[in-house]
């Protein structure tokens, strides 16, 4: 059970991370053409269907599964001290997920005076913060 939890795990880490590198990107086009009401209505669809169709399930079954995998081998709590940093990481990139369900109702009311630039600057989060979880989990430092 705990291998295909792992599985699932893994897939959903991978459905979760394409929302939060691909949303911030929308955040960019919205920005830089919010001049061009066809395309900014498109995109508002866009931003909405991303986050609630494949974000928030995504997140949901990230976050089931990794808990699921602790209640199935709880000696990873002691294993050092990666996971406990790892689940720092990922209580950040669940922040910033939410986050961008802010920025995304601002979006929507037209409200959000960020631009283009910021936003390229912004989608770097979640990059780093991968990167940061991934040697944590493969090289286990600590």
């Amino acid at each position: 059970m705990y291998l295909w939890l792992k599985v699932i795990h893994i897939v959903f880490v991978i459905s979760w991370m394409a929302v939060l590198f691909y949303l911030p990107r929308l955040f960019v086009y919205h920005a830089e053409n919010k001049d061009n009401e066809g395309f900014v209505k498109v995109v508002k669809i866009m931003e909405k269907k991303l986050f609630y169709v494949i974000g928030v399930p995504a997140f949901v079954l990230t976050v089931v599964s990794g808990l699921g995998m602790i209640y199935l081998n709880p000696s990873l709590l002691t294993s050092g001290g990666w996971l406990h940093a790892k689940i720092v990481l990922v209580v950040l990139l669940s922040a910033f997920f939410f986050h961008n369900e802010y920025v995304r109702r601002k979006f929507l009311k037209d409200q959000c005076n960020k631009s283009g630039k910021f936003f390229r600057l912004y989608n770097e989060i979640p990059t780093v913060i991968l990167i940061l979880i991934v040697i944590l989990v493969i090289v286990k430092p600590f």
